[in-house]
């Protein structure tokens, strides 16, 4: 199910305004790679990418490539919508939707792609999905309460439950634990550990200790000062860039020096 992609001489612009500037990396299938940096560096942006969400902002585009198993995401006639349902995004803060009950929030997105199911059929997706976020024995006996009644952490689980719902390849998560505390941290960082064996995961993460723990590679990206793109300095193994990175700059930020 999962895909390798690989971003070669990838740069963002919002307008005239060059964001991120010649990103290549390929993010193998079925791991977990982690984007660090200081706030403003472009990681994030850079993420959106992979999915095109950052199109929502009037202005985004992007030149170079971004290729799925050798098909260009921005290939001319590629539907974004499309390469959203392949692409699964977990945003910072966990946002169900309020007024839907936990059960309508893991079908949200299979309903919005107008997929049609039988009741049993949709019953057997909420469960799967619920227990591939390891959320189904804690909310079973309560699916038609609203989404919004969970505590943070259930909420995020929630979302990625409602994510892997509609069988995305990738899945993409911007900052998935900072509203968290460490005990729900924890429970989606042990969540990952058990996405990656089918899907591949990429994750912005401001907690150096998390990108050590649960990344198998990870990308460092800095920015030369306000007003200047972002770029990425270094990308290697994770253990080699939390013990011997090649580049100052990456051991400077990953020992706390700046950053």
């Amino acid at each position: 199910m999962s895909k390798r992609i690989d971003v070669k001489n990838l740069n963002v612009y919002y307008g005239e305004f060059l964001a991120v500037e010649d990103v290549t990396m390929t993010i193998e299938p079925r791991s977990v790679t982690a984007l660090i940096g200081p706030s403003g560096c472009g990681k994030s942006t850079f993420l959106r990418t992979l999915n095109r969400m950052h199109e929502v902002i009037p202005g985004a585009y992007v030149t170079g490539e971004a290729l799925m198993d050798g098909q260009n995401l921005y290939g001319r006639g590629v539907d974004p919508v499309q390469v959203r349902r392949q692409v699964g995004m977990v945003f910072q803060r966990p946002n169900p939707f309020p007024t839907m009950s936990i059960a309508d929030n893991v079908l949200a997105g299979v309903r919005l792609n107008n997929r049609r199911m039988s009741r049993s059929d949709a019953d057997e997706l909420v469960e799967s999905s619920l227990r591939g976020a390891n959320l189904w024995e804690e909310v079973k006996d309560r699916l038609d309460r609203p989404g919004s009644s969970l505590s943070g952490g259930q909420q995020q689980r929630l979302c990625i439950a409602r994510a892997i719902a509609v069988k995305p390849e990738v899945v993409l998560m911007d900052e998935p634990c900072s509203a968290l505390d460490p005990i729900s941290t924890l429970a989606i960082e042990d969540l990952i550990a058990e996405l990656k064996t089918e899907y591949t995961i990429v994750i912005v993460t401001h907690n150096m200790q998390q990108a050590a723990r649960v990344s198998d590679k990870t990308g460092f990206f800095n920015i030369a000062g306000t007003g200047k793109p972002g770029h990425l300095i270094e990308y290697d193994e994770t253990e080699k860039m939390f013990s011997t990175p090649s580049v100052k700059d990456t051991e400077d930020y990953i020992s706390g020096r700046f950053g």
